[in-house]
Parts: structure tokens; C-alpha cells; sequence
């Protein structure tokens, strides 16, 4: 049985994911058809927000460990997210788009480090996988539920802003359940927390920081995927129910593959992810897409991005110290976003000049050059 800090959060972020994936998968159509940007704009907004709320990852960790009570920053940074997302709906430029995307990421920087610590701390290490593994399943149940909800408003001929708009109700939802059911004093961290050297983490742990770094460079955010599925001719009503099958996807192998982790090991999960995302990409550059494939191909890369969150998180609660765990999350997110940014707007670039495949495949390569180095370095002994 797993604790009810992990059993709540989970239902929060479900709650939290069908409100801002109703919002997501349609955003990119939003500016370029309805606002007139282009794919390097798509980057802009999606880098820069992610990369800003990575920096606030880190801070909001290193509160945690320095007493601030985790529940506080998790409900400031779930309130901050549901009163903005919604507002894109009203945004009529993309520079508002821009900034009500940023007040949103930056609620989601507030959380989610302190969130992490709290789950790694309430389950022990023998459980942390599967831990980790069911809260991204209840993540990806909310991201197949918040598409289906938006699919269902478009079917009946509303308008995306009114869609955007919608995603207020499972959001106040979200205030409810943090606030009431998390309780106030799950995994407290202690008062003080040791200096902010990444010489004191385990060497292990800064391999995993320096491959997350590359890998995000190289991290094609699923928005583009959806740009290239609309390209490849998928009607904008099937938009959010393909999105909605990617996040089934998630769903059924989240869970799974932290349950493995626990079995068989952080390293070769990780592995195994990454290599099938190098051939997701491979196959997203090459493969001629129409009909059934773009549905194969969208789904098999959400599916190879799945496969590594339970590892990667539980690698960082087992080799974190109990009083800097939020540092080590807010760590791990902040090499995770902040390159997301220059990656996310060179893939732009990159697609504009040259096209999709091109832009896929350098993704392609610089993905395989990360697990290579994280491959070389799996096989050095572990500190002693």
C-alpha cells in the first residue's frame, strides 16, 4: 500500500493535468493559426517557460530544506498555475500568450521539487520506483482526461479560447484536494540543509544532472510533434484525442516501468529509454508519414519519454541525503529546463531553414551522443 502523501499527490497532479492539458496540445495551433506566430515562437514559448520554471525548481527545493513547509510551496505554486492558465484563452497576441505561459510555468517551478522530495521521502527504497511510477501514472491519466474534455467542447463547435477558459473548473478542483486531503506535515525536512556543492552529491547522481543537461538540448518538446502531425495532414479535431492516446500510453507504462526499476536497476531503465527515444526520432526524420503511421510514430516517442521518469527520479531520491533531497529535485529540474530553452528554439530555427526531418534527426543525434556518455560512465564503480 502505498502512503497516502503519495496517493494524494497523485490525485492532484491527475486533477492538475486535465486542466492544463486541455490547454497544451492545442497551444501551438493556437499561435501559429489563430495568432499568426511560427514554429521558432512555438520554441520561444515553450523553452522560455520551462527554463524559467526549472531555475524556480531549484530555489523551491532549496526552501524545502531549509524549513520552509513543503505543503505551502506545493498549494503557492498549484494556486499560481490555475489562475493564470486558464487566462490564454483571453490572450489576444503572442507575446500575452508568452507571459501568461511563464506565470504558469513559474507555479509549476514553485512545486515541483518540494513535491518530489515530499514522495521520495514517504515511501523507502525499496518502493520509491513504484512510488514515482504511480504518481506519473496518475500525471498521464490527467493528460489523456484534460484532451478527451477538450476534444469534447470542440465536437460541439466551441471556440479554443472558450476551450482554454474551461480548464478553470478541474483546476479549482486541484485547490480543493491539495489543500484539504495533503497532509501538513508529510516528509517535513529538517531546518538545515548542507551547502549547495554538487562535489557533495553522489558521483552517480552528477552523471545523471550532466546526460539530463544534454538530453534536454536535444528534448523535442510534444507540442512540435503535434506541428508535424497537422502538417502531415491529422484535422484539428483529432488533435486532443491523439494527444489523449499518447497520455494512455504514458498511463499504462509509467507505472510498469517503475515497478522494473526497483527490480532490475535505475541505470538499465534508463538505457532503455533513451535508446528508444533516439529511434522514435530516427523514425519521426525518415518514415513517410500519413494516416496510421502519424499515430504510430506520435505515439511510440510518448511512449520512449515515459520510460525513463520513474528511473530518473528515484536515482536522485536514493542517491540524495535525506536533508538535501528538494535541492537535489530542484537540481535535476533546473539542468532538465534550462536547456530546454536553446533547444527548443534551435529546433524551431532548425525546422524553419531545413525542414522537419532535419530538425528531428540532429535531435536524434545529440540524444544518442547523451546516452552514449551515460552508457560509458555506467560502467565505473559506484562511489564507495
Amino acid at each position: 500500500m502505498l502512503p497516502r502523501t503519495v496517493i494524494v499527490l497523485g490525485c492532484v497532479s491527475l486533477l492538475n493535468d486535465a486542466s492544463s492539458e486541455m490547454i497544451t496540445p492545442l497551444l501551438p495551433i493556437f499561435l501559429t493559426a489563430t495568432l499568426g506566430a511560427g514554429p521558432a515562437i512555438v520554441g520561444l514559448v515553450e523553452g522560455l517557460a520551462e527554463a524559467t520554471a526549472s531555475v524556480l525548481k531549484l530555489v523551491a527545493g532549496r526552501l524545502a530544506d531549509r524549513g520552509v513547509p513543503p505543503k505551502r510551496l506545493v498549494v503557492a505554486g498549484y494556486g499560481l498555475s490555475n489562475l493564470a492558465r486558464p487566462l490564454i484563452g483571453l490572450a489576444a497576441s503572442w507575446p500575452a500568450v508568452l507571459v501568461l505561459r511563464f506565470a504558469d510555468r513559474i507555479g509549476k517551478g514553485i512545486r515541483t521539487a518540494p513535491r518530489d522530495a515530499l514522495i521520495a521521502t514517504a515511501a523507502d527504497r525499496t518502493a520509491r520506483g513504484r512510488a514515482f511510477g504511480f504518481h506519473r501514472t496518475m500525471d498521464h491519466a490527467g493528460a489523456m482526461i484534460g484532451p478527451l474534455l477538450a476534444w469534447a467542447l470542440l465536437a460541439r463547435q466551441v471556440p479554443l479560447s472558450r476551450v482554454f477558459l474551461a480548464a478553470v473548473v478541474p483546476g479549482l478542483l486541484v485547490m480543493l484536494l491539495v489543500g484539504v486531503a495533503l497532509p501538513a506535515q508529510a516528509g517535513a525536512p529538517p531546518a538545515a540543509s548542507p551547502p549547495l556543492r554538487l562535489g557533495l552529491l553522489d558521483r552517480r547522481l552528477r552523471a545523471l544532472l550532466a546526460a539530463a543537461a544534454v538530453l534536454a538540448l536535444a528534448t523535442v518538446p510534444e507540442v512540435f510533434v503535434v506541428l508535424w502531425a497537422r502538417g502531415a495532414g491529422l484535422p484539428l479535431p483529432w488533435v486532443p484525442l491523439i494527444w489523449a492516446a499518447a497520455s494512455l500510453v504514458k498511463m499504462l507504462l509509467a507505472y510498469p516501468a517503475g515497478v522494473a526499476t526497483d527490480r532490475y536497476g535505475r541505470l538499465p531503465l534508463l538505457l532503455l529509454g533513451w535508446s528508444a527515444r533516439v529511434c522514435a526520432l530516427l523514425a519521426l526524420a525518415l518514415v513517410p508519414a500519413q494516416g496510421a503511421v502519424v499515430w504510430a510514430l506520435f505515439l511510440a516517442y510518448s511512449a520512449s519519454l515515459v520510460l525513463t521518469e520513474p528511473a530518473e527520479r528515484a536515482l536522485i531520491g536514493d542517491a540524495a541525503p535525506l536533508a538535501a533531497r528538494g535541492t537535489a529535485f530542484g537540481l535535476y529540474h533546473l539542468v532538465s529546463g534550462v536547456f530546454v530553452l536553446p533547444g527548443a528554439v534551435l529546433f524551431g530555427v532548425l525546422w524553419e531553414r531545413a525542414g522537419s526531418s532535419v530538425a528531428f534527426a540532429a535531435a536524434a543525434a545529440v540524444t544518442a551522443l547523451a546516452a552514449s556518455g551515460m552508457a560509458a560512465f555506467a560502467r565505473r564503480p559506484a562511489d564507495g
